[in-house]
């Protein structure tokens, strides 16, 4: 059982640097006594990478070529278990193989003492712990980080099951990270210790692992020190697990009681074991306080909406107290890798100015990818239009989604709806809620502690500034390429409809509301695209990251300060002094990075915001216009065809009338009177044919302007009137 989330028999990093020479392959004289060896590798006791129960883990160097690697030297409380106990881990390791979990190389003896040790892979950049330790990701992993987390631990995880292997002490300090050769993470799993073969269907007693991220039932009685008869099966590594992968998503652990979980382990119990179903975080605000339940991932984590919804019932059906309920390992297996397995289409929503993530297998139809758009953005599937890089594109529901265009966060899908609506814009909690205050003396661990919190709502800040301006420069560049597409240029042809109004004096009334506003039209267009492209150059020339994150340099070089402080007994008289100063300036600069975020990004989105919601119901305004337009040159149209009928059997008869006429003035004698004069006849005859003919090419003309009204209601389509 271990004390700490730290103080596995994991690799964890230390905070001790190693030694320049040693890096070189040479050691100062003054260190030999420091050093410790096997035939085969090298390492000094200075080196130390992480601390458990049973052994300590070291930075160690093959004594002929210098290959960094990993030692894990066994202590003498080690050799008081009993011997299968001692062997299980050396047998665990050589029966795993996979890219996922640390390779072990050899199993040797220190010279003098004999004490066992295993040679390991070395990962050179720490544990998953010391990942999420940084500012950076104090309110958790990017989301494509977390899916790589995610990938490699259900890999991993697999293969131990594959191999009737329970590790029994799953946790982030136990998930060791290195870089691949293209500068992607790769997560391996370590410290089997505890690990031991067991079947499906099996159970143990012993109880292993670290306190916030052990099973309650194993807590109950390592922890807590109750007796209790329980066995315990595989499920306690989906619990261990489902607490790491939240941690990872959040930058917090799920069950908090007031004071921490080391503080108060009954209210902590209280949480694991009183947890609704469905929940997946409980926290105690207030000392004695109520317990408050959590069924969804806090809204400054970074993961998006689509992978939350996937994401967030894994967690409750594996963080579920009561193992008859838990999910098995076959579930969490096929559900995660229904995860894995999807692709993600990025949607910009000119509605709601938001990005979403929409997760759907390559095998899925068009129709699929639609509903969840719908489920994310409220706009039903026959309401939904898209652009994607200023071009129309036409979504067929039946048609696979393999075929929708590749998109990235900043080349989304752009999708407008024809329901208008008031733009709701990006929800986010406001980073200066979470910024702890310095306590007013000097308190090395505290004013590191401190520092580490401003500092993680400064990244925060920073990411969230960055989003907003993103979501301000979509909105203007999607609103801008739909102005265009709308069919700006073609308001032309559109007077060309009007002015066919002269041709047939009994639609005159009709193409004369077609015309209508068509002018006025235009301009709020062609204005509203200059103002689009003249906000968007505005956009681009905004400097609140580059103050932002100057203000971040700054406070990280002071918090490093703090942070190599921390670990001195004391600080001389002058040294507190610049402590204090620099204790100040942080601040300033805290503050500082908040007016930024708030006067030059929150404000200026807000008031983007606004402005967009007007846009968007000009735009709305203006589609209704060219579907009455459209309709009004359809039912010309349609007129004009009927007029033109009318005038060819008129035109018919009348040539027949004609004919009757003469062939009569060819059978008899001349006649003193006829019935029509025949002059006039002839000339009714030419005028009837020169109006079918202009009516013929009225029909024409309206039929090519109808066209032209169908493209512009296509692209996109106007809501029906």
């Amino acid at each position: 059982m271990t004390t700490s989330p730290e103080s596995s028999g994991g690799v964890t990093q230390s905070h001790k640097p190693a030694c320049p020479t040693a890096e070189m392959g040479r050691w100062p004289a003054s260190w030999e006594q420091e050093m410790q060896s096997t035939v085969n590798y090298l390492w000094h006791t200075d080196d130390l990478l992480g601390q458990g129960a049973t052994a300590s883990v070291y930075k160690a160097r093959n004594k002929k070529s210098g290959e960094l690697v990993a030692v894990k030297v066994f202590n003498t409380a080690s050799y008081l278990r009993p011997r299968e106990v001692q062997v299980r881990e050396f047998e665990v390791l050589r029966k795993l193989n996979h890219q996922n979990i640390i390779k072990l190389f050899a199993v040797e003896e220190t010279g003098g003492s004999r004490q066992k040790v295993l040679v390991m892979e070395y990962c050179s950049s720490g544990s998953l712990l010391s990942v999420l330790e940084s500012p950076e990701n104090a309110f958790g992993l990017p989301e494509d980080e977390f899916l790589v987390v995610l990938r490699c631990v259900v890999a991993g995880m697999n293969h131990l099951r594959e191999n009737g292997i329970v590790h029994r002490d799953i946790k982030p300090g136990n998930i060791m990270r290195l870089v691949g050769e293209e500068g992607q993470s790769i997560y391996k799993l370590t410290d089997f210790g505890a690990a031991r073969e067991l079947d499906d269907d099996e159970k143990f007693v012993s109880v292993y692992g670290t306190e916030e991220y052990l099973h309650p039932d194993m807590y109950e009685r390592a922890v807590l020190h109750k007796p209790q008869q329980k066995a315990f099966g595989v499920a306690v590594d989906l619990w261990s697990i489902g607490v790491t992968l939240y941690h990872a998503a959040t930058g917090s652990l799920p069950f908090v009681p007031f004071g921490g979980p080391r503080r108060n382990k009954e209210i902590m119990y209280r949480i694991t074991t009183e947890k609704p179903a469905g929940a997946i975080a409980g926290t105690q605000r207030l000392e004695n306080g109520p317990l408050e339940w959590s069924y969804t991932l806090p809204i400054t984590c970074q993961l998006s909406m689509g992978l939350q919804s996937q994401l967030v019932p894994i967690l409750a059906n594996i963080l579920e107290v009561e193992q008859a309920k838990c999910w098995g390992f076959d579930q969490f297996f096929a559900e995660t890798s229904d995860i894995l397995q999807r692709v993600v289409v990025h949607v910009f929503s000119l509605p709601q100015a938001v990005v979403h993530h929409v997760y759907i297998h390559a095998h899925n139809t068009i129709a699929i990818f639609l509903e969840a758009v719908y489920k994310q953005t409220n706009v039903a599937p026959q309401h939904q239009e898209y652009l994607f890089e200023g071009h129309l594109c036409v979504l067929e529901p039946s048609v696979s989604a393999q075929h929708i265009a590749h998109t990235t966060a900043s080349s989304p899908l752009t999708l407008f709806s024809m329901v208008s609506e008031t733009p709701k814009g990006l929800a986010f909690r406001d980073p200066a809620l979470d910024i702890p205050k310095f306590v007013p003396k000097v308190d090395l661990q505290s004013d590191y502690n401190t520092a580490k919190g401003v500092l993680g709502a400064g990244y925060q800040a920073l990411r969230l500034a960055q989003a907003l301006l993103t979501g301000q420069e979509l909105m203007l560049r999607g609103l801008h390429w739909f102005v265009n597409v709308a069919g700006v240029p073609e308001i032309q042809e559109l007077k060309r409809a009007a002015e066919l109004r002269s041709k047939l004096r009994t639609l005159a009334e009709v193409l004369s509301r077609c015309s209508h506003n068509i002018t006025e039209t235009k301009m709020t267009l062609s204005n509203l695209s200059s103002e689009l492209m003249k906000n968007r150059d505005q956009v681009h020339a905004d400097r609140s990251i580059q103050q932002i994150q100057c203000c971040l340099d700054k406070m990280y070089l002071i918090y490093k300060q703090f942070k190599k402080s921390r670990m001195r007994p004391g600080l001389g008289y002058n040294e507190e002094q610049i402590h204090k100063l620099d204790k100040v300036n942080f601040s300033h600069l805290a503050k500082r990075l908040l007016q930024v975020f708030q006067e030059e990004r929150v404000q200026k989105y807000q008031a983007s915001l606004v402005t967009h919601g007007k846009r968007m119901r000009v735009v709305h305004e203006t589609r209704n216009h060219l579907r009455l337009v459209g309709c009004s040159v359809a039912a010309c149209n349609t007129e004009a065809q009927g007029a033109q009928e009318s005038l060819s059997k008129i035109l018919d008869w009348l040539s027949h009338q004609l004919l009757q006429d003469r062939t009569k003035g060819a059978q008899a004698s001349p006649p003193t009177t006829a019935p029509y004069p025949s002059p006039a006849l002839k000339d009714l005859v030419l005028h009837m044919q020169e109006l079918c003919k202009e009516m013929k090419v009225l029909a024409s003309d309206l039929q090519d302007n109808n066209r032209v009204i169908e493209g512009l209601s296509r692209v996109p389509s106007a809501p029906d009137i």
